[in-house]
């Protein structure tokens, strides 16, 4: 006699079920687990990489040393300009015939990873914290300021950076700014950062960042100019003075690498003569940064030379002169790095003293 024993359908459906949920969750385990897996993978791979990129940074910042002392080691060629290698160009007189031949600034393999170096100088700004009045107002006639405007302007920036608590006609001192919400002290130091302008009495979001002052940047500072008793005029000025100063230089102007905006700074030399300058220094292609620029130290052109060539007279160009320079000491390095797919920002600050003394003044990444 055989005995059969027929499941009821419904403990099968149940236990069919049953056999998709834990399949269901054994999937989601295991994918979960592969997920972890993964990012520890990655992580580990960056981490790696990390110690990777940090010294790429510094090669890029080591390399951008070597350049910029063999560049000063150059007899013949005693000025910075943009047609050098440290600037991108192709080089000078005597680049063909030294060291910098061959040098190699952009995608550059070191190792598994790689980067590209780029050197700005510094002195195609003046140095805020060195500014005299004058420099100040034609800052603010080149940004389009009403004149009335110039004495507090002006004061109030120099109030900010000497080392007292005498405040200049019109200017502010501590006891202004100890008055607002919240209640600050003025520097009375140079400034480290040209960003302090803005906790300065006067100086709007637009003054600062001129054409780069767009209303998401402006208003993040709305505020900080209400907190000032300004009213931002929302008035873009066709430049700013993140565009003229710099906290770090030498305190003069790079004539051969100064855009025509910032020689307007210099005394006696207007719109027409700074285009000139920058036109004289082109060379015949009129076009900047190429073989056959004419900087000022180049064989017969003199800086007091390529002054009188824009137009000013000879006593003028001899005031001018006491604000500019055909060389560069201070130059902002930065070094793009990557290593499989990672990549970092390196900025580094540098100080040119001889072609064997180049200080790191400053090295971060972003």
């Amino acid at each position: 006699m055989n005995l059969r024993i027929h499941p009821r359908p419904g403990r099968c459906g149940v236990a069919l079920i049953i056999v998709m949920i834990v399949v269901l969750v054994l999937s989601i385990l295991a994918g979960g687990f592969a997920y972890s897996m993964r990012v520890e993978t990655k992580l580990a791979r960056n981490a790696q990489s990390e110690s990777e990129l940090l010294w790429l940074g510094r090669s890029g910042v080591e390399l951008a040393r070597y350049v910029l002392g063999e560049q000063l080691a150059l007899g013949c060629e005693p000025y910075d300009a943009l047609n050098q290698v440290w600037a991108g160009g192709p080089g000078g007189l005597c680049t063909s015939n030294s060291p910098l031949a061959g040098v190699q600034l952009t995608d550059v393999q070191l190792g598994s990873g790689r980067f590209s170096v780029r050197i700005v100088d510094l002195e195609r700004k003046f140095n805020i914290n060195v500014a005299d009045e004058l420099i100040l107002q034609h800052a603010f006639i080149l940004m389009g300021v009403d004149p009335g405007e110039f004495p507090a302007l002006v004061s109030a920036i120099l109030d900010w950076v000497d080392p007292d608590d005498d405040t200049h006609l019109s200017g502010a001192e501590s006891d202004y700014y100890q008055t607002l919400t919240p209640p600050y002290y003025a520097k009375n130091r140079p400034m480290e950062d040209l960003s302090e302008l803005l906790m300065v009495r006067g100086i709007t979001p637009e003054l600062y960042w001129g054409p780069a002052a767009t209303n998401a940047v402006a208003g993040r500072y709305v505020p900080r100019a209400e907190a000032l008793g300004m009213v931002s005029s929302m008035v873009t000025p066709p430049v700013g003075l993140v565009d003229l100063f710099t906290t770090v230089s030498s305190g003069k102007i790079n004539i051969n690498t100064a855009p025509v905006s910032t020689l307007q700074l210099v005394p006696f030399i207007d719109e027409g003569r700074a285009a000139r300058i920058v036109m004289l220094r082109a060379g015949y292609d009129g076009i900047e940064g190429t073989e056959d620029d004419t900087p000022a130290g180049s064989p017969g052109l003199t800086l007091l030379d390529m002054l009188v060539s824009a137009g000013l007279s000879p006593a003028e160009a001899t005031a001018a002169v006491r604000y500019l320079d055909q060389r560069s000491r201070t130059f902002e390095v930065t070094v793009e790095a990557e290593v499989n797919g990672v990549h970092r920002t390196f900025k580094a600050i540098l100080g040119r003293n001889s072609p064997r003394d180049i200080q790191i003044l400053s090295f971060y990444w972003q």
